[in-house]
């Protein structure tokens, strides 16, 4: 199968692309590479079915007239951390927004399958716990969340409305806190400043009192997700939440981390950063039911499987700091 991926240089994107290849897929990546790095692709760079190509999603996809035509577009390219997106808050809203809008042309004009990549930030700060995909969100508008939240509900709102006019074939899915080694180190996300911090000795980095929650899946967990989104040939429902239903506070993933570290558990406290969610759980019985997906790594493997990876970016040859 043709797949084209967009922001597939970065972590998750990566991920996808190897995983794609491994199936015997053909692949054409395609980033700009604003918050993704080709350091990523180097396990699919020199593969046959491989091309990757650096463009600018916002813009009009002339580069697709040279292509052969997809049969399937993943439109995974966005910043996804509030210190990327916040470094470029219009650009975030452009590449979710105008890049939903050409991955629907482009689908109209192929007839290719269109998986978006939404996420649980549509939800806002929930007011219904845990979150289902028939909860409508609580997101302020205009704070400083809105550049990625807002345009995430955009193109959920352009797609659902272009499968109504056009019958285009597309999926949403809806993705909760991932993990897993590819993460950038000064994202800000609390895993990778966690993993950090725990091995250059220093304390861990507590955001407000810590009691918020979080529901944190394993990079290839949510990878066979989507997957399975997107090669599903009947789906009842187009919007499907994937993650992982496990809830911690941040103080509990800080004890589980320093465990895993082996490190004593040291921290310090910060404010909480504006519209900062105080509660994040999905409901996943759809994704049960319609794909037969459910996470299987546990909170504790996939820390150590990370905490490898960040060892090898603070230091190669470094023990964990003891």
């Amino acid at each position: 199968m043709n797949v084209l991926v967009t922001g597939a240089a970065g972590f998750l994107g990566s991920h996808l692309v190897d995983r794609l290849l491994a199936d015997g897929d053909r692949v054409v990546g395609i980033d700009n590479l604003v918050t993704g790095s080709r350091a990523n692709l180097a396990t699919s760079a020199g593969h046959p079915n491989f091309t990757f190509a650096e463009a600018d999603v916002s813009q009009p996809w002339t580069w697709a007239h040279d292509l052969e035509p997809p049969r399937l577009i993943l439109h995974f390219a966005s910043p996804a951390s509030p210190v990327d997106y916040g470094r470029d808050p219009l650009g975030t809203m452009a590449v979710n927004a105008l890049g939903a809008m050409h991955g629907v042309e482009l689908s109209r004009a192929s007839g290719a399958r269109l998986v978006f990549a939404s996420t649980s930030e549509a939800y806002g700060d929930p007011l219904e716990h845990p979150q289902r995909e028939t909860y409508w969100g609580n997101v302020n508008p205009v704070g400083v969340r809105a550049c990625y939240d807002e345009s995430k509900r955009y193109g959920e709102a352009y797609i659902t409305s272009a499968i109504r006019q056009w019958g285009i074939d597309a999926r949403i899915a809806r993705i909760f806190n991932t993990y897993g080694p590819r993460m950038q180190p000064d994202d800000g996300r609390v895993i990778p400043n966690f993993c950090l911090e725990a091995l250059r000795g220093q304390p861990l980095t507590v955001y407000g009192t810590g009691a918020q929650t979080r529901s944190f899946c394993y990079v290839s967990d949510l990878i066979e997700g989507i997957v399975r989104l997107a090669k599903a040939e009947t789906l009842g429902e187009t919007v499907v939440n994937l993650g992982n239903p496990g809830e911690f506070t941040i103080n509990e993933l800080a004890q589980i981390l320093s465990d895993v570290a082996s490190v004593p558990l040291r921290t310090v406290t910060c404010e909480l950063p504006p519209d900062d969610p105080t509660r994040r759980r999905p409901v996943i019985e759809r994704a049960n039911e319609l794909l037969g997906w459910q996470p299987k790594v546990t909170l504790r493997e996939g820390l150590l499987a990370t905490l490898e990876y960040f060892r090898t970016v603070v230091d190669p040859q470094a023990p964990l700091a003891r």
